[in-house]
């Protein structure tokens, strides 16, 4: 048993579960596998990983994450309206599917809202944004790492 606390070298290995509010659970580590990260390797949002600091090994917590240190607010810029052509005909679409479009950089998922004769209104914020997140943790490991 190490008496590491979690900082800027840390290697942890921890179980956590990712509730929002209303008790909807996200993510849980629990019932499989712990999850290991380092401190910085961008696996973490910042602010998941600075609201572990000071933790060391076989501490639990309950942590709330509010959107600003989550995913961020919902973005009204995000809401795009898309030609309904512009969809392969083979596609079925419904409000709540997700779809990926080509952003020249890479794949974007989006969240169709809305569907109209001509257009499609497609979210793409992330499904978390805006959502305050309840973070259970129970650290198993801290290792420094140099």
């Amino acid at each position: 048993m190490s008496n590491s606390v979690i900082g800027e070298h840390s290697r942890v290995t921890l179980h956590f579960s990712l509730k929002l509010d209303d008790g909807t659970e996200v993510d849980s580590t629990f019932k499989g596998d712990p999850a290991s990260f380092s401190v910085g390797d961008g696996s973490l949002l910042p602010g998941f990983e600075k609201a572990l600091f000071g933790l060391k090994e076989g501490d639990e917590a309950e942590i709330e994450i509010p959107p600003e240190l989550g995913f961020g607010q919902r973005n009204p810029a995000n809401m795009q309206k898309v030609r309904r052509d512009s969809f392969s005909p083979d596609i079925e679409l419904e409000s709540g599917l997700v779809v990926s479009f080509d952003n020249g950089s890479g794949e974007l998922p989006g969240v169709i809202r809305e569907i109209e004769e001509d257009e499609v209104t497609v979210d793409f914020n992330h499904p978390l944004a805006g959502q305050t997140l309840n973070f259970h943790v129970k650290i198993i490991a801290v290792d420094s790492i140099q």
